[in-house]
């Protein structure tokens, strides 16, 4: 059973080494309306441990996230630094645990190096391949400057394409090469190619002033959300822990990416419904899901009264006041789904260690009667 705590003071945790257990550490980002990612994971098994820090959020974020790998996890090393996609909210502290904490392997996308493969797909002659790759560059210069650091440390640096195997534990759902530089294409800044635009590139008014109605049977959440491309371009990843228990983070992804992850999944003969754990995507936008990608990912609605199976974390600012839509959070619920938002404390998912001093039982979101239209 997954045990979830939140924060309440820095008191350490006494030295404790099981033989096989799990910990999923969500540490909040910003305090304003922007919300961000930094999640620390140690997992355990037949006694060798592995460490995975999973986008590093805010530089302050970042600082959180060394101080809590020392104190929770008595240890200075990440085995495996991986960054979903390029937002300053995801990648900016990836550069203070590289500084600060000794890390074997760091997983990215570095779009620059795929210039060769849409140089030709420009329709201004007179870009040349160098300057779309600085131009990639500058688009998405904290991620570089990530590479750099990891290049210049001597850590090993590799693409996070479909397929890829992360450590003992993790598999890359999503993107597949092929799929990302089509992607790239439509990144921002990005000169006009000959492929027709992908959905997700337009900005979206805000309507959180007008309200809608729901109850366990009425949902209003969209099927025909979208979300940017670059949002698209996150790192889908499944994780299948010590007493298999499936593990998905989804990063930022949208509709688009969940479904070839999932498709992924199930292709790798794995049904994505068997996770026990889902990281609620985006912040929790309704721009990325919908209620049919839902019940590939989570399952159907069940009925009235149905006892949570699954757990769902999502990292939330303390002053983001849309995030996690309330439609969203809705959605996830009718499906079996406890969900619980960081809003400024660190909260964790664990099994196999003892609780930690100085944490508390966490409580979950409810259902809302009033959502956002």
């Amino acid at each position: 059973m997954f045990n979830n705590y939140f924060y309440l003071n820095m008191r350490r945790l006494t030295d404790y080494f099981p033989l096989s257990g799990y910990e999923i550490d969500f540490i909040p980002v910003g305090e304003g309306e922007r919300s961000g990612d930094a999640i620390a994971m140690r997992i355990t098994k037949n006694g060798k441990t592995e460490i995975y820090v999973i986008d590093g959020g805010t530089k302050a974020s970042g600082e959180a996230l060394v101080q809590h790998v020392k104190e929770y996890y008595g240890t200075d090393r990440v085995d495996y630094l991986i960054s979903t996609h390029p937002d300053m909210d995801h990648i900016s502290g990836l550069r203070v645990v590289l500084e600060k904490l000794k890390v074997r392997e760091l997983w990215m996308h570095k779009p620059w190096e795929h210039a060769s493969k849409i140089i030709n797909d420009i329709l201004d002659g007179r870009v040349t391949q160098h300057s779309l790759s600085e131009r990639i560059k500058e688009s998405v210069r904290l991620a570089t400057e990530v590479e750099e650091m990891a290049k210049e440390k001597k850590v090993k640096v590799c693409e996070p394409f479909q397929g890829a195997k992360i450590g003992s534990y993790f598999y890359v759902l999503s993107p597949s090469k092929e799929w990302y530089i089509e992607l790239l294409k439509n990144f921002d800044k990005m000169p006009p190619t000959k492929s027709t635009p992908m959905p997700g590139c337009k900005a979206f008014a805000s309507s959180a002033d007008n309200t809608a109605y729901e109850d366990w049977y009425n949902e209003t959440l969209k099927e025909d959300g979208e979300t940017s491309v670059r949002n698209e371009s996150s790192v889908v990843l499944l994780g299948i822990l010590p007493d298999d228990h499936g593990v998905l983070l989804t990063g930022d992804a949208g509709r688009q990416a969940l479904t070839k992850a999932y498709e992924y999944a199930w292709d790798c003969d794995y049904d994505l419904q068997q996770c026990r754990f889902v990281q609620m995507p985006h912040h929790g936008s309704r721009r990325n899901v919908s209620p049919e990608v839902l019940d590939m990912l989570l399952g159907p609605i069940l009925p009235v009264g149905s006892t949570a199976t699954k757990t769902s974390f999502v990292n939330t600012s303390k002053g983001a006041p849309d995030h996690p839509r309330k439609s969203v959070v809705n959605a996830f619920i009718r499906r079996g789904v406890k969900v619980i938002a960081t809003k400024g404390k660190k909260i964790c998912s664990w099994s196999g260690y003892p609780p930690r001093n100085g944490w508390g039982s966490a409580s979950p979101l409810s259902l809302s009667r009033k959502v956002e239209k």
